[in-house]
């Protein structure tokens, strides 16, 4: 009996054994173990808003969990879509919270919007590479980890009342299999009741037509199966959102005060703001937390994972194994670096090579061009000495005949003499 029942998870998958406790153990206590050391170590919760530039994203942040958020007003003059985290503590009875609301600053105001969505994906990754990377350190510590995955990604659609922009269903589309998405209508006050149904059946007909995978609120609880099949039901949501207070009646209430009238933003017959806060924040909030932990973040590692070489098994379906795969991946690392080294010695060897070719022909012409400047200047000296020859012999005949002259004339001048010695005497 004691080998069977060690045995019950083996591979036979023999059934599990229920067996009735003769006594109290004290294992009960497990959950409110849980619940204090959750409680200690507080919880962190990541809101990205998307939407355009002044659509109300700030207000109701502030408007949701009842404070004012610094927050700076942002121009229509961005030149691209930049991502803005503020994260903040807040503390709620003795419960901390970390919450960190992430702002999309331009998204929308450029005329060009291809590449909207993209800052956005690549932010989302970003949290997802950085929790991967803490997550494989050797030593790690996730304990008291800042968890900067965004849990929810809150939609802001504009009340138009005809269809979405090209702009929202391209981004959701990018964004759902990365976030939960839950679409939003803002300022809803804008339009009329019989708009804002059809509005709505014709946001979610858009979606599904074009693939879009928006956040369902899970039914397999029987604790919230009623209340969350019936918000699934209301998707989108309208919202309202003012941190100002109005008298209405003999009460102070959160609401916006119009000329024609007032609308409360906790009244259900107005707007649908307490629809979200309840589903967001007070059923759903730790399933948001659990669904990006094990549907997009799994996602996301897996095929990280994969791109690296890593497999659940080897080609023979046999058991995947961290070490040879690691020691089979160092291989090929070195095999490629080695390669790549190879590589770059024969370039290496192959320009040195190319180099003397050109080098020597340099030589060769430089040798040439030294040849014939040598018997240029030979051919240029011999001509020199030829007339400087020529010049010495004029100058000798110069002399002769100067000489010659020379004796000539004294000649002469004695022969001219004599006479005039003869005259004298006589």
């Amino acid at each position: 009996p004691q080998n069977t029942s060690l045995n019950v998870n083996s591979e036979e998958n023999e059934e599990e054994r229920c067996l009735e406790l003769g006594g109290h153990v004290g294992f009960d206590s497990l959950p409110d173990q849980l619940v204090s050391k959750s409680v200690t170590q507080g919880f962190c919760f990541n809101i990205l808003c998307v939407g355009e530039t002044g659509i109300g994203k700030s207000t109701l942040m502030n408007t949701l969990f009842n404070t004012l958020f610094e927050a700076e007003e942002a121009s229509h003059y961005q030149n691209g879509v930049y991502l803005r985290p503020r994260t903040y503590d807040l503390k709620e009875s003795n419960v901390q919270l970390k919450l960190t609301v992430v702002d999309t600053v331009g998204f929308g105001d450029q005329i060009n919007k291809e590449e909207s969505f993209k800052p956005i994906v690549d932010y989302i990754d970003t949290q997802f590479e950085t929790y991967l990377q803490e997550e494989m350190k050797i030593k790690r510590s996730l304990f008291d980890y800042h968890d900067t995955r965004i849990h929810i990604c809150l939609y802001f659609i504009a009340p138009t009342g005809h269809s979405l922009k090209s702009l929202d269903l391209v981004t959701m589309k990018k964004l759902d299999s990365k976030v939960n998405i839950i679409p939003i209508i803002a300022k809803a006050d804008t339009i009329s009741k019989s708009e804002l149904h059809k509005f709505k059946i014709k946001i979610m007909s858009e979606l599904v037509s074009n693939g879009v995978q928006i956040h369902q609120f899970p039914t397999e609880d029987e604790a919230v199966t009623e209340i969350n099949s019936s918000m699934n039901a209301h998707l989108p949501f309208a919202v309202v959102g003012s941190v100002e207070e109005v008298e209405v009646g003999n009460k102070m209430v959160k609401a916006r005060l119009y000329p024609w009238g007032t609308v409360q933003v906790e009244n259900e017959s107005h707007c649908d703001f307490v629809k979200l806060r309840e589903m967001l924040l007070r059923v759903n909030m730790e399933d948001l937390r659990e669904q990006t932990h094990a549907r997009h973040y799994e996602l996301y590692r897996r095929c990280k994972l994969e791109e690296m070489g890593f497999t659940d098994t080897d080609p023979d379906n046999k058991p995947f194994s961290l070490q040879e795969t690691y020691e089979a991946k160092r291989k090929e690392f070195l095999g490629d670096l080695q390669h790549n080294e190879d590589d770059m010695r024969q370039m290496f060897v192959n320009k040195v090579k190319e180099t003397e070719a050109e080098l020597k022909v340099k030589e060769r012409e430089l040798h040439e061009r030294f040849e014939q400047l040598k018997r240029m200047h030979q051919e240029e000296k011999r001509n020199l000495e030829e007339k400087r020859s020529d010049l010495e012999e004029d100058m000798n005949d110069f002399n002769r005949r100067k000489v010659a002259a020379e004796t000539l004339m004294g000649q002469s001048l004695q022969g001219s003499s004599q006479p005039f010695r003869k005259d004298k005497k006589k």
